[in-house]
């Protein structure tokens, strides 16, 4: 969504919440925005949510944003509850649009985790199966240097890096959302959603929603419980049925059904989706079969494919190659944007201010004083951060020796100015840039701390500014729904408070529940975590430089870096019409290493909303998030019973596996 659209949808909201003149008067106190039965509503869906994205995170890494699907699924809940209860003759409280915020910035803190705590990238690397994976010959990647995952020390360091982010940029909260006036697309989507819900238009529009939220939940969770009996055993089952042939099969061109990945593909772009088809073609269809046919010339024959000097070598770095080159760009793009609005706000200071006064609707300006008079105070916020700052100072030196505690100092010293930085781009752009100031984190500390210390130094740095950096920007589209919704944002601070606890102790188990129940990390089943190798050979590279990469290897690295970055100034500086087909690198990154089945899934549910529009496209806009939501937590949802199955050793029936008859 760019920002004219976003301004056109507020501006939307904004007129038609204006005949409800009453609604600043009847808002309940801040304390009483946050109810019991709300918090119960964020914990059922947090947990829901934790287990689709840590699905998603182990296969492919991918993970959409689930932001308005959190809202529709909170207005499920709390309808169910109220109906349930007026059933029984007991009479509830009204549900209130404040209260609906503040469930969805409760669940969404706490399922943020889970997508951001690192479990399928920079923690699952630090573990002895990736450092075995990079090649335990390979030089930078040192012996002893890898940390098994364990519950305890994953939830202490979750609670000690994720609440830092919370109060970095609570001071800034006015300036950015008032006085800079930044539209934060997501979180003014979330908004106008949640203010659509709560009219008497939006109650009919709502209705249809939840029906056809219910219909596609309960037939994606049957279709999983019933493909889980045809699963019996490696590559069986509905999930690895050759729909092309057996020879595309073994290229991994196939539909493997997957209810989450054609979900996905209905929320995400029709960029994102062709961006990935293309990454798939590409390497799976054209780069790999010409490199394995190398072999005994680039890479030794004697070798398994799963070594970093093989085949696996050039999928990873190739990978990283069109991350880097994607990351770079779009991390410069938006700083440069940044600092040239700064500039020009600073520039023209005072005079626009008062005319913009005069000229604000009735309603902006309650909903601005609204959000002024509830106010943080900003001793509590420079308090707080100084506090946990000096906690994890003292904590993360212990946990991991090798990250020296003058590294987190400083990095705790910058986190604020990064932090704006990214909470600015993203309100200009709705581009979290988190991750790529993870990683270049994750290179300056890999290549200060050294060959013995590197690695891990690298890994759990990338972790703390990404954390730090990511939560902040998060709060900041929270605050701008907040405000559109009339919520207190010392309620969306609370509860945005109370998800990321939540969901420093749900994340670990649910990563947990995957880590037993799957073969996690294995770079032929399901549970890939392409991310876990891909961040921790970033790290070697940081260390090692150049030399750790195979033959040729380097000039493919090359290219595809200067293509990622061609095709970024293409995008850019071309007409509209030319520059929206420009596939998008960092999405066909992901195809590289993970396979192509996932991204012919995504493609068909691109197709489901292409169509639907064609036929019909008012109903389209309106059920497409809907039946996309069922889709994902129906089949969400049966991973807990299968996991629990796989716990206590209960295999699937039959396996059901293709063959040539030949």
């Amino acid at each position: 969504m760019d920002m004219g659209q976003s301004e056109e949808i507020e501006r939307g909201d904004l007129e038609e919440t204006q005949n409800e003149a009453e609604d600043i008067k009847r808002i309940a106190p801040w304390k009483k925005q946050i109810t019991i039965r709300g918090l119960v509503a964020s914990l059922a869906i947090g947990i829901i949510y934790s287990v689709i994205v840590m699905k998603l995170n182990l296969t492919t890494g991918l993970v959409p944003n689930l932001n308005v699907s959190a809202a529709l699924l909170a207005y499920v809940f709390i309808r169910t509850w109220t109906k349930l209860l007026q059933k029984a003759g007991i009479v509830s409280t009204p549900f209130t649009r404040q209260e609906n915020t503040i469930i969805q910035t409760c669940a969404v803190a706490c399922y943020s985790i889970a997508v951001g705590g690192g479990f399928g990238s920079y923690l699952l690397g630090l573990n002895k199966r990736t450092y075995e994976q990079a090649g335990v010959d390979t030089e930078g990647n040192v012996p002893g240097s890898y940390k098994e995952p364990g519950i305890g020390w994953m939830t202490g360091f979750l609670f000690v890096t994720s609440f830092v982010g919370l109060l970095a940029l609570v001071p800034l909260r006015k300036i950015m959302i008032i006085d800079y006036k930044l539209t934060y697309p997501s979180g003014t989507a979330t908004a106008v959603l949640i203010n659509g819900f709560h009219t008497s238009r939006g109650d009919k529009m709502a209705k249809k929603q939840v029906h056809g939220f219910m219909k596609f939940f309960s037939i994606s969770f049957f279709w999983s419980f019933f493909q889980w009996f045809y699963s019996g055993g490696e590559k069986c089952g509905f999930s690895q049925f050759p729909t092309f042939g057996l020879k595309a099969w073994k290229q991994s061109f196939y539909l493997d059904f997957s209810a989450t990945y054609i979900g996905a593909g209905m929320i995400c772009s029709h960029l994102v989706n062709l961006s990935l088809l293309l990454g798939a073609v590409l390497s799976w269809g054209v780069m790999w079969p010409l490199i394995t046919a190398r072999k005994g010339n680039w890479f030794p024959s004697t070798l398994s494919e799963s070594s970093m000097k093989s085949l696996n070598g050039y999928k990873v770095f190739i990978s990283i190659a069109l991350i880097l080159g994607d990351g770079l760009y779009n991390f410069l793009k938006i700083l440069f944007f940044t600092i040239r609005s700064i500039s020009i706000r600073l520039n023209n200071k005072e005079p626009k201010a008062f005319a913009d006064t005069q000229n604000q609707a009735l309603d902006d300006l309650q909903r601005n004083e609204l959000f002024v008079r509830e106010s943080i105070p900003v001793w509590v916020a420079c308090v707080g951060y100084t506090l946990f700052a000096i906690i994890s100072i003292i904590i993360i030196p212990l946990m991991f020796p090798e990250l020296k505690w003058y590294y987190v100092v400083v990095a705790y010293l910058l986190a604020p100015s990064l932090g704006f930085c990214n909470a600015y781009g993203a309100g200009l752009t709705d581009m979290n840039m988190a991750y790529n100031y993870g990683k270049v984190a994750l290179f300056i500390l890999a290549a200060l701390a050294g060959k013995e210390s590197g690695v891990v130094a690298g890994l759990i740095g990338c972790g703390l500014i990404k954390s730090i950096v990511s939560i902040s920007s998060d709060l900041m589209h929270d605050f701008k729904t907040g405000q559109l919704t009339l919520t207190s944002p010392r309620s969306m601070l609370l509860s945005q408070a109370i998800g990321t606890a939540i969901g420093c102790v749900v994340a670990p188990l649910t990563f947990f529940l995957f880590y037993k129940a799957f073969d996690v990390g294995n770079p032929n089943g399901e549970f890939k975590a392409p991310y876990a190798i891909i961040y921790r050979n970033m790290a070697i590279l940081g260390v090692e430089g150049f030399s750790a990469l195979p033959h040729h290897c380097l000039q493919l690295c090359y290219g595809f870096f200067a293509f990622a970055i061609a095709a970024n100034l293409v995008r850019d500086l071309s007409p509209a019409k030319i520059g929206k087909w420009v596939p998008l690198p960092m999405a066909m990154a992901v195809p590289f290493l993970v396979g192509a089945y996932f991204a012919l899934d995504m493609c068909m549910g691109s197709l489901v909303v292409f169509v639907w529009h064609k036929i019909d496209s008012k109903r389209a806009n309106l059920m497409v998030p809907a039946v996309a939501s069922g889709l994902i937590c129906g089949d969400g949802l049966w991973i807990l019973p299968s996991s629990i199955l796989a716990l206590a050793k209960i295999r699937p029936p039959i396996c059901m596996s293709f063959m040539a008859t030949h």
